[in-house]
């Protein structure tokens, strides 16, 4: 090829690369005025489709994706390099910060509350991990309102078409905590770092772990309870109890947490001695663990306390079909 034909073949690829410019500049700014009428920003660094759906007053920083089926609530605030993607709805005033990801583009939805915070990085409405998935099958999550879900965080969808994953409100999820596929999470919990959350566990309300905690698949984890440090959890834990360990044991009583949730000093005193008759029997002891448990539900004092009627329903729960039993616990001395 001549020189004169080189630079002529420049200039016609110059001249289509320019019209293509000024064409997706014009739907850009055509975008703009549209989303200018419901107050909203778009930076002109985001990539947003014409079809999804934005709210009023919805901020859109620069290298942001919006996908097709996509719907942002009113006064919603994407941050730089933040993803939205799939059949994904996210409700009024929530903030999504910087590289975080939601939704994906396969069958299914999920959908996420009012307020919420998403972290850095965090990937929420993702496929699941479990290989009894089926490519094409509709999974869902769906969240609550005011939830913060912080950095790097990961949050699957439902493994099939008939379950979900739930996430219900005020709940505080720290840094690279996992919560996978149909898992069922309460309310106003507290997961410290790096807690996990197999498939199928079932968190109830006001639960508090600390770091690396492991929890099995299938497990339930009681309300007001607290899991320390480290546990690798492969049974139930019971409402208002703590355990810790690898494998978790049971080691008394939530009472910082039951203190700090309201609960009466009577309350605590019968919640006290109905543990100590279930779960601290003597090594010289030969009740079995069901006739305490009997002879407690028959003492008619603590049975009528409801903070003891639900312990006493959490445990036995625990042993129906399907379930894990309850963490083991240990026999004390009597010297």
């Amino acid at each position: 090829m001549s020189a004169a034909a080189a630079r002529a073949a420049r200039r016609l690829l110059s001249c289509r690369l320019q019209a293509t410019t000024t064409r997706l500049l014009h739907a850009s700014a055509s975008q703009g005025a549209a989303r200018e009428a419901s107050g909203s920003f778009i930076h002109p660094a985001a990539v947003v489709h014409p079809d999804a759906s934005i709210g009023q007053g919805v901020s859109i920083g620069p290298f942001c994706t919006v996908g097709p089926s996509a719907r942002i609530g009113d006064a919603c605030q994407l941050h730089a390099g933040s993803h939205v993607v799939g059949d994904t709805e996210l409700g009024k005033g929530c903030i999504v910060q910087t590289g975080a990801i939601l939704g994906a583009d396969i069958p299914g939805q999920t959908i996420i509350g009012e307020n919420n915070v998403i972290g850095h990085y965090a990937v929420v409405g993702v496929k699941c991990q479990d290989l009894k998935y089926k490519t094409g099958d509709e999974c869902f999550l769906h969240i609550g309102r005011n939830n913060e879900i912080r950095e790097y965080c990961s949050i699957h969808r439902s493994s099939k078409s008939c379950d979900c994953t739930v996430i219900g409100d005020n709940n505080l999820i720290m840094g690279s905590c996992h919560i996978a596929h149909d898992c069922k999470i309460g309310k106003h919990n507290i997961f410290a770092n790096n807690t996990l959350f197999a498939g199928h566990v079932v968190v109830e309300d006001c639960t508090h772990t600390a770091g690396a905690v492991v929890v099995h698949q299938f497990c339930h984890i009681g309300s007001y309870s607290f899991l320390g440090g480290g546990s690798v959890v492969t049974q139930d834990v019971p409402r208002y109890t703590m355990v810790a360990g690898d494998r978790a044991e049971l080691r008394g009583l939530n009472l910082e947490g039951l203190r700090r949730n309201g609960f009466s000093d009577q309350e605590v005193r019968r919640l006290r001695k109905a543990y100590q008759k279930v779960f601290m029997p003597t090594v010289t002891s030969e009740s079995s663990f069901e006739d305490r448990l009997a002879e407690l539900e028959r003492e008619i004092e603590l049975s009528e306390s409801p903070a003891v009627s639900c312990m006493v329903k959490s445990i036995r729960m625990s042993f129906d079909q399907g379930r894990r039993g309850i963490c083991k616990f240990r026999r004390w001395s009597s010297s």
